[in-house]
């Protein structure tokens, strides 16, 4: 099964009592805007997962603007959600679905396979007059044990090994300008590591907002070997999350996140940016 589900599947299944529906809308540089909507309406019986508190762990010298959570912190999350090892998850936002993929990776990280994002979002479940509510359902803890998958993801020692040789592809997930180093919002530095191309995130999505289909994820990614280790980034390790989804629906079976990405990159002092088109395909 695809791990891309439609608002219709989400309806038909609300009430069974093996999914947990995680609401993660976030929206970044307003840390409590997505906890606002959350208490204010949701999908009936959601629980709430905050980007900086739950997925991720505080900022530090390095590791990223969004370093990955201490595994046991995050399953406590988890655990508080009512999120078991035989639980069904289906997360959604209002972004993209790129906080709900932040969830996807993490819980595909920890061994977990049974997770899915809702396609449009919260906004389009609304639009569609589906059920909200603003009450909090009463959650009884479950007991996770994780299995973390520990190729799924790389370090900056691995990633700077792999530059430049044969059979690694990096994929910049970030807009075009901030890739070619013309503009950079929020890191200190701009440009790109060497040798990466570029993929937006948000073109895995169609113009109505709705997610392409593996087919059409397969066609964006049509000149990259699956064969070669593909090292997925963005500027903090978030973005990058729904590439990852993405190139999993296209079949592509080497996917790796680099979860530190540009802000992790450029916190080393001496490692190489690039800028321009240089390395694109």
């Amino acid at each position: 099964m695809n791990a891309i589900v439609s608002k219709n599947w989400v309806l038909a299944r609300l009430y069974e009592p093996d999914i947990v529906i995680a609401d993660c809308r976030f929206l970044l540089g307003k840390p409590d805007v997505g906890r606002e909507a959350y208490l204010e309406a949701h999908i009936p019986g959601a629980v709430y997962l905050d980007l900086e508190k739950d997925l991720s762990a505080p900022i530090c010298e390095h590791g990223g603007r969004h370093p990955l959570p201490d595994i046991d912190k995050f399953v406590q999350s988890l655990s508080k959600a009512g999120i078991g090892n035989d639980t069904r998850v289906v997360a959604y936002d209002d972004q993209g679905g790129a906080m709900a993929s932040r969830l996807w990776w993490l819980l595909r990280y920890l061994g977990h396979s049974t997770v899915y994002v809702m396609d449009e979002g919260f906004s389009a479940w609304q639009k569609a007059s589906f059920p909200v509510s603003a009450e909090q359902k009463v959650i009884v803890p479950a007991s996770f044990v994780p299995h973390p998958q520990v190729e799924l993801v790389v370090s900056v020692e691995e990633v700077k090994a792999k530059l430049h040789t044969a059979g690694t592809m990096l994929i910049d997930s970030r807009e075009a300008p901030r890739y070619r180093g013309e503009v950079e919002p929020i890191d200190p530095v701009a440009g790109h590591i060497p040798g990466a191309i570029n993929r937006f995130w948000s073109e895995g999505r169609r113009a109505d907002g709705s997610w392409k289909s593996p087919e059409e994820q397969a066609e964006r990614f049509a000149d990259l070997s699956r064969d070669d280790e593909l090292i997925v980034y963005c500027g903090s390790g978030v973005t990058a999350c729904p590439n990852v989804l993405a190139l999993t629906e296209a079949g592509f079976d080497k996917v790796k996140l680099y979860a530190g990405s540009w802000s992790d990159w450029i916190s080393y002092e001496g490692n190489p940016v690039a800028t321009g088109e240089e390395g694109k395909q």
